[in-house]
């Protein structure tokens, strides 16, 4: 599995390491500022509270895992990762 990540990325044996360091993370970092935030709004209703959690989270987490991979080395991998994500999920447009 883990040599697939490598030939897939195109990474080294330590690049995968911090890289798969940087989405745990960003992803439980994630979490944790969206609990947070969550805490501050104060919602009741447990339907509009997960609503509001996912599209929340689904917001924060780019952000995370970009601040998260500086220190660790790996901001262009994840630069171009986060960028190819919102490629293909319509976010972002392709230049011409």
């Amino acid at each position: 599995m883990f040599e697939g990540l490598q030939k897939k990325w195109k990474v080294n044996g330590l690049q995968l390491t911090l890289i798969l360091c940087t989405f745990a993370i960003g992803g439980s970092a994630t979490g944790f500022v969206g609990k947070k935030i969550m805490n501050v709004l104060a919602i009741g209703q447990d339907w509009l509270w997960a609503v509001i959690y996912i599209v929340l989270v689904t917001l924060l987490w780019p952000l995370m895992v970009i601040l998260i991979s500086i220190p660790f080395g790996q901001f262009r991998f994840f630069s171009v990762y986060i960028r190819k994500l919102g490629l293909k999920m319509g976010v972002i447009k392709e230049k011409k």
